[in-house]
């Protein structure tokens, strides 16, 4: 990894209360004090810290201590649950959350002044700048719109969806609950290092700007014939695996070189072939579950007060996967809300894409605080 890396940033490991051994990347910038202000990057799913290697020297550039950790289940941090049978709690939102304080509080820092999520980690974010105010002073979302913590009698997902779902010609399934079954891991975990790089270069490939078939528009409800519009690697065929789903997809042309080249694909292949993928989809079977997330409702009807944004590519259809959550975050979820931003050229994997367009938002907003 060390030659994929700008020569700023470092490996770093650090032990936490919530038994884990984190890995994390961390850059400084060279008139360092204590008082630098602190940007802490949470990366999604399937991804790495190393997802932020592209952005971190422009933050630690503009003075930012940078610091972006492999979350519980990623990459080189050690601790938790990695078979489908274990305890699955960990892996909760709540102490996802406890995960970032814990490392905050190991590494001495009281104060982050930018906090920012992509994918799932947008959640991870959202929920640490809904519960931490006092740590978190401003957050950026990106790609997966947050809406805060349901109603306590409130259901976080409607099931007869799924019904209705094979109901439809052909036969389809979510692909979040795919993720929570224990046939995931399987069918994604191929014993072939060339077979796992072939489909995670089509899993990058399919979300992402290069790929002609993605052209996102909101979507009109929670309902199978309208989530059924959404691309296959989103609202699955019944039968498929995801491999299925996006392999039939592999780039024919080498347009991703420009900003995902086959030894940075390389890195991410070799971690999810010596980790596979369970114990980051424990992160879904939480999300997907009705009891799960239940000791986040003490936060019921809360709403994130820290300054807020929310990031996306054009060409990204996680920002409708789940109709109306872009209105619910921008009207309910955020009380100081500074808005919607837009990237040209860009798919879901937005800082990978296009990231200094990415660093500038970044950055603006920061600035428009002080």
């Amino acid at each position: 990894m060390r030659n994929l890396l700008h020569s700023s940033i470092s490996s770093n490991f650090i032990s936490t209360g919530t038994g884990l051994k984190v890995h994390y990347l961390e850059s400084k910038p060279k008139n360092y004090t204590k008082k630098s202000p602190v940007a802490l990057l949470l990366h999604g799913f399937p991804e790495l810290s190393f997802s932020w290697r592209k952005i971190m020297p422009g933050l630690t550039n503009a003075g930012f201590r940078v610091l972006a950790p492999d979350q519980r289940g990623y990459g080189k941090t050690l601790g938790g649950a990695k078979k489908f049978e274990d305890n699955l709690e960990e892996y909760n939102l709540f102490n996802l959350t406890i995960d970032i304080v814990s490392f905050l509080q190991n590494l001495e820092i009281q104060k982050v002044d930018l906090l920012v999520g992509h994918d799932a980690g947008s959640i991870v974010a959202g929920t640490s700048a809904l519960a931490r105010e006092d740590i978190f002073k401003s957050v950026v979302m990106m790609s997966a719109p947050y809406n805060g913590v349901p109603k306590i009698s409130e259901q976080i997902f409607d099931d007869t969806i799924h019904k209705d779902l094979k109901q439809l010609q052909p036969p389809r399934k979510h692909y979040q609950w795919y993720y929570s079954t224990k046939e995931a891991n399987r069918d994604m975990h191929l014993k072939s290092k060339k077979k796992l790089h072939q489909f995670l270069r089509s899993y990058f490939h399919t979300k992402s700007a290069d790929w002609f078939k993605n052209s996102p528009y909101e979507l009109k409800s929670w309902s199978a014939k309208e989530l059924a519009k959404l691309p296959e690697y989103y609202i699955m065929k019944l039968q498929d695996t995801m491999v299925d789903s996006v392999i039939k997809y592999s780039p024919k042309n080498k347009k991703y070189e420009r900003w995902l080249n086959d030894e940075e694909l390389n890195f991410y292949t070799e971690t999810f072939f010596e980790n596979g993928f369970q114990s980051s989809l424990n992160w879904y079977r939480c999300m997907t579950s009705q009891t799960q997330n239940n000791n986040l409702k003490i936060f019921s009807g809360k709403q994130i007060e820290i300054p807020s944004m929310f990031i996306s590519g054009e060409k990204d259809w996680g920002m409708y996967q789940k109709p109306g959550a872009l209105k619910i975050m921008q009207k309910k979820t955020c009380k100081n809300f500074h808005g919607i931003k837009i990237v040209k050229n860009a798919g879901h994997w937005v800082q990978q894409e296009q990231p200094e367009h990415v660093l500038n938002l970044l950055l603006n907003f920061k600035n428009s605080l002080n």
